[in-house]
This record gives structure tokens, sequence and C-alpha cells, in this order.
């Protein structure tokens, strides 16, 4: 079975298409969005309607969580004052622009979902989440401390977990023994559809291959595809730099930081 799972589009229509159009030729077999549809770019609603034309199942992201709310906190962990003036500005901006119906959308969308399948005997889960179990905008970098990893995953009983939020994409198995039997617990950083953060400008998504043999004691039973692709990004920066929005966020879209 191959499972697409795809984040963090930011109201980046053409890097949405671009991407639509990519899965497509791949033909998987279950399509998840997890979140942050919205922000930081010109194309919000049309992003939303997209999403729920496809019947794609999605889960909120801090920012979508926000917008649904017509809050004016993103729930974005800035970091300086300048990026914090450059945050309120996109939140403000994408409050005003979101439409009745779309936001209603965004703020039903569920916290998480939980696959769990039946193989060999054996069960096997997918936990999918924005940030983390604990929190929706909890950051889950690749420099995480092995434990505090595992025990996130081991209280959530997650064995793969699949999350976004960071916008730089990576696979990480982690192994725990008990009662004799090796566990691999695989947790998978999907990238960024619309606007990645790992110095490569081209959208990303991860596909997930499972078999009817995949098992949590066979770490290389369950295999993990990082994609990119191109899309046009002169168009979405130029959109960018022709809005409200700073024009750093074009910056960034050209630069993929």
């Amino acid at each position: 079975m191959k499972i697409a799972l795809f984040s963090d589009i930011h109201a980046n229509l053409p890097a949405l298409e671009a991407f639509f159009k990519d899965l497509d030729s791949r033909k998987p077999d279950a399509v998840y969005c997890l979140g942050d549809l919205v922000g930081y770019n010109v194309w919000a609603n049309e992003v939303v309607n997209e999403i729920k034309k496809r019947g794609i199942p999605t889960i909120a992201g801090n920012y979508d969580f926000g917008i649904g709310r017509m809050s004016n906190d993103c729930g974005c962990a800035y970091k300086t004052d300048h990026e914090k003036a450059n945050g309120n500005i996109s939140i403000s901006y994408t409050n005003e622009i979101m439409k009745p119906e779309e936001r209603a959308y965004l703020r039903t969308l569920p916290a998480h979902i939980k696959v769990e399948y039946q193989l060999n005997e054996d069960k096997l889960n997918l936990l999918l989440v924005h940030g983390s179990p604990r929190k929706i905008n909890e950051y889950l970098f690749e420099d995480r401390e092995e434990k505090s990893l595992l025990r996130i995953m081991h209280d959530a009983d997650a064995d793969n977990m699949c999350f976004g939020h960071t916008h730089k994409p990576y696979h990480r198995t982690l192994q725990e023994t008990a009662e004799n039997k090796t566990r691999h617990r695989h947790a998978i950083n999907i990238g960024s559809v619309g606007k990645p953060k790992d110095g490569n400008p081209q959208g990303g998504y991860v596909m997930l291959h499972i078999n009817d043999n995949s098992s949590i004691l066979d770490k290389d039973s369950i295999q993990v595809e990082f994609i990119r692709f191109d899309y046009d990004v002169e168009k979405a920066a130029r959109a960018v730099e022709a809005s409200p929005l700073p024009d750093e966020y074009a910056d960034m879209l050209r630069k993929g930081y």
C-alpha cells in the first residue's frame, strides 16, 4: 500500500497544483494532509477548496487552528521582534481574506488521525499529527533526544508517527526492547509542500510504503520515500510581493529557508 502524506501548504496554490500533478502520476492508495493550509501567501481560500474538492482527510495545523477561530495568534514560535512583526502582518492579512465557509472548515478539522492495520496477527498503527501528539505547535526537530522522542511516541501508542510543522523532512527509526522483543518505531517529518525550510525551494512530501508483511518487529518492512517536485516558485513569490505581506516571505520561497 502506498500512502501519500503532505503538509504545510501555507496558501501556496502553485505549489499545491504541482504537488497534485506529481501525486496523480504516482497513484497512491491513500492520501492524508497534516495541516497548515493557510498563512504566508495569498491563496488561502483556494487551497482550502482544492483540499475539500478532493475529499482528502485533513488535520488542523496551528495556523489553521488560529485562523479558524479568527485569532491573532497562529501559535508560531517567532524568535525575534522582527519575525513577530512580520508574523502579525501575515495572520492579520489571512484573517482579512478568509471567507466564512472556508474558515468554518478550518475550525472543524480534527487534531489528529490514527490509522490501524491488522497484519500478520499483529497490529501496526500510523499516527498523523501536525506538531506532536502533545501539542499542535510543538516542534519535533531531527536532533531531538531519542529518549524524549520515544517517550512521546510510547505515550501516544504510536508505532509510526508522521508530522510536519518544522518544514524540514527527516526519518528516524527508534528501537525499544521489551519482553525479549525489539520494536522499531518510525518518526517521520514529511516536510512542506508550499514553504520548505531545508534550503531546497522544491516542494516536498512523503510516500509511505506498507505491505502485508510490514511489522513493528522488522524495521525495514516500512519504507519511507521522500519526494521533491518543481513548481512555479516565481509566481508564488511575486504574489507575495504584490500583496501586503512582507517581501521577505518571497525571498524565503526562492531560497527555501
